[in-house]
């Protein structure tokens, strides 16, 4: 389960900003996580917590947001929404699709004290 090195991931990110922005604890922290991530947002959740004991974020609260996943049709040139990295385009049914977001894991919003 990879989550969990992303949750250590995201700690050593919390701490390292709570030198750099002078603050002692996270409350909530707000994740983006995107369809085409390849992180299941479930998985996530379960290890957060037990992550992060002991650090900045210990008992902050986690709210994950699910952008919508972008690409960009090569064949007709259109903007479209796909779910899976391996959709073809709904315009057309062409299979050459560029994605352009929705595939990234990222801190939106931090809540401080």
């Amino acid at each position: 389960m990879h989550e969990i090195s992303l949750c250590e991931d995201i700690r050593t990110t919390l701490e390292e900003e709570a030198v750099k922005q002078n603050f002692n604890q996270v409350t909530k922290i707000w994740l983006d996580i995107g369809p085409l991530s390849c992180v299941e947002p479930e998985a996530l959740r379960f290890g957060f917590d037990a992550v992060m004991r002991g650090s900045v974020a210990e008992g902050a609260a986690l709210e994950i947001h699910a952008p919508k996943g972008d690409a960009y049709c090569l064949a007709c040139h259109s903007k479209v929404q796909v779910t899976s990295r391996f959709d073809t385009c709904p315009n057309c049914g062409a299979a050459e699709l560029q994605i352009t977001g929705g595939d990234a894991l990222k801190i939106r919003k931090l809540e401080v004290v």
